[in-house]
């Protein structure tokens, strides 16, 4: 009877590691794509971020690159502590993947709370960046930004085109009598934005404040859905890593 009570212990454990070891590679895959979503929203993205006013945007990638990489090294750590079978390497393992859960559930915390405040904060900060920041000496990452979003949301100004009639460039002679900048244009080309009229530069409805709005809250959602869903994936590693530290026998000191 106990030589079936310790083969049966045995064939839970054999069962307990392969889980875990089948875990832990989808694991590593899964912090792969959490990093290589926080890396996009910075690097593909780095130019509309700098037309927010608060950081909490970029902050929530940076955490998401920052648990990406902690994953695939408790990936390794996972795989290393199940098939040694040693109880301290599976101790430091669930640690990790708290501290992790942890990190990931603040990320999607983070998207959600900037999610609720977005609206507002774009109302009161892009037009005045658009007229006061746009072509200025000191401020190229606007210039380029503004440029980008107006060309590949196909929109002008923040909440329409009429925004541009107050901009310090536009009124200055840089602008060489343009009513709007270039990028305006349905076909940019130099000093194609001395026509105002729809048939040569985007006169879209709510401006490019809508649309910028509507591709970060759409990010933000994927960022919160990545955090929270790795996270929740988690629970299910630390309770098979809670299973097989109970099934082994404690260490000898």
């Amino acid at each position: 009877m106990g030589a079936y009570e310790e083969k049966k212990e045995t064939c839970g454990t054999i069962c307990l590691k392969y889980l875990l070891f089948t875990f832990n590679f989808l694991f590593w895959l899964a912090g792969g794509v959490v990093m290589g979503v926080g890396v996009w929203t910075l690097v593909e993205k780095s130019d509309y971020i700098s037309l927010l006013p608060s950081k909490m945007y970029a902050a929530s990638a940076y955490i998401l690159i920052l648990a990406g990489g902690i994953v695939m090294v408790t990936g390794v750590l996972g795989c290393c502590a199940t098939f040694k079978e040693q109880r301290r390497l599976l101790r430091v393992y669930f640690v990790l993947l708290l501290c992790i859960f942890l990190l990931e559930i603040l990320a999607g915390v983070l998207a959600y709370i900037y999610y609720q405040q977005l609206n507002e904060e774009l109302k009161l900060s892009l037009r005045e960046t658009m007229v006061q920041k746009y072509q200025q000496n000191t401020h190229e990452h606007v210039t380029r930004a503004v440029d980008k979003l107006q060309q590949e949301f196909k929109c002008c100004g923040s909440n329409s085109s009429a925004d541009w009639a107050e901009s310090v460039w536009i009124r200055s002679a840089m602008a060489e009598g343009r009513v709007v900048p270039d990028s305006c244009c349905k076909t940019p080309s130099e000093l194609c934005a001395l026509r105002d009229h729809p048939s040569n530069i985007y006169k879209v409805e709510g401006g490019c404040i809508t649309k910028l709005e509507k591709f970060i809250l759409d990010h933000l959602k994927i960022i919160g859905a990545v955090g929270v869903g790795v996270a929740c994936v988690q629970i299910i590693g630390m309770v098979f890593t809670c299973c097989l530290y109970r099934s082994l026998k404690a260490e000898p000191y």
